[in-house]
């Protein structure tokens, strides 16, 4: 973690980033530009679908908030009359082939986030082919695709892009990685549809985003309550996710006095990570639940959130996604 700590601060923060992450940042930037260049030129090939493919995803490495933004979206286009399913690659997960998830999938086997998803009750599909495993979901009676953490996966070709971007750390020095947090150089910004700005102020062209939560539900049993009633005592807080510090803000700012405990992204809990030697309530993000509910004790919670979005948003995608499919059906 001391290397990851110190690539952050100069990300982030006022510290030049480390002399030998400018030289690997040229390459990375040669290898991406390589590589958009050859689809363009129909040297490496996307495949397109029978269906119109929304992707969701982020140019910075870390949280930006795609997977309760994919939630939203899924939410959104069921109201209005299409059947969504979800398409990952199942990060963390030991699967490799295209599966479609059962009711009670494995996060070990198919990861967090596709778990997460899943228990919103839309179906989901995990592989390193992604297009073989999106096609699991259009035989499963789906007529949109939702691409997760698919931005700069070109060989699903797509009809919607929408970038998430983190509202209060932006784009850091907006520089490639390793160098800075870039997946992909600023200008693809220009290249997507809709861009998602979660928390912090929004900047002109962005749509804002909020994460709103202001329960907690027990690990054991589901029963909830508010998280206000946690207030006057310390909390563990308990969080693997690409950005932890975020969740931590977010419970104070309830007013809870929060004990810290960041851990790498996706990571694989134990019984034993969560023995802090006390009986203090425990909280932790819902993504981290699906993966700690099979060994939690009494005192321990998740503080599940929901993405809040104009309804213009909502219905400006939606009116696209059924533009694409329109233009699908034959003539």
């Amino acid at each position: 973690m001391a290397l990851a700590d110190t690539l952050e601060a100069a990300w982030y923060g006022h510290r030049p980033s480390p002399w030998w992450s400018f030289p690997l940042a040229w390459f990375y930037g040669g290898v991406i530009y390589l590589r958009r260049a050859l689809y363009r030129r129909g040297w490496l090939r996307s495949e397109r679908l029978p269906v119109p493919v929304v992707v969701i995803g982020n140019l910075s490495v870390g949280g930006t908030g795609k997977t309760p933004l994919t939630i939203a979206v899924v939410d959104a286009l069921r109201q209005r009359g299409f059947r969504p399913g979800v398409v990952s690659r199942g990060y963390g997960g030991s699967h490799r082939q295209p599966m479609l998830l059962d009711a009670a999938p494995d996060p070990a086997i198919v990861g967090d986030e596709p778990c997460l998803i899943r228990a919103s009750g839309v179906p989901v599909a995990v592989g390193r082919d992604r297009p073989a495993a999106a096609c699991l979901l259009i035989a499963a009676g789906c007529d949109v695709v939702i691409a997760d953490d698919g931005l700069q996966h070109y060989r699903l070709a797509r009809d919607v892009e929408i970038c998430v971007i983190d509202g209060v750390r932006r784009f850091g020095n907006q520089r490639l990685l390793p160098a800075g947090p870039l997946r992909e150089p600023l200008s693809r910004l220009s290249k997507v549809d809709f861009r998602v700005c979660n928390g912090g102020k929004a900047q002109a062209g962005d749509i804002s985003m909020q994460l709103e939560g202001s329960s907690a539900s027990a690990l054991v049993d589901g029963h909830q309550q508010p998280l206000a009633s946690f207030v006057g005592q310390s909390v563990h807080a308990v969080a693997a996710i690409g950005h932890p510090r975020r969740f931590f803000d977010s419970l104070r700012a309830h007013g809870l006095e929060v004990i810290e405990h960041a851990f790498p992204d996706h990571h694989t809990f134990s019984a034993s990570d969560l023995d802090f030697r006390d009986e203090l309530p425990l909280l932790m993000t819902e993504k981290d639940a699906v993966k700690c509910r099979h060994f939690a004790r009494p005192h321990e919670w998740s503080v599940p959130v929901r993405a809040v979005l104009p309804q213009d948003f909502l219905d400006a995608l939606s009116n696209r996604v059924d533009a694409c499919r329109d233009e699908r059906l034959p003539k």
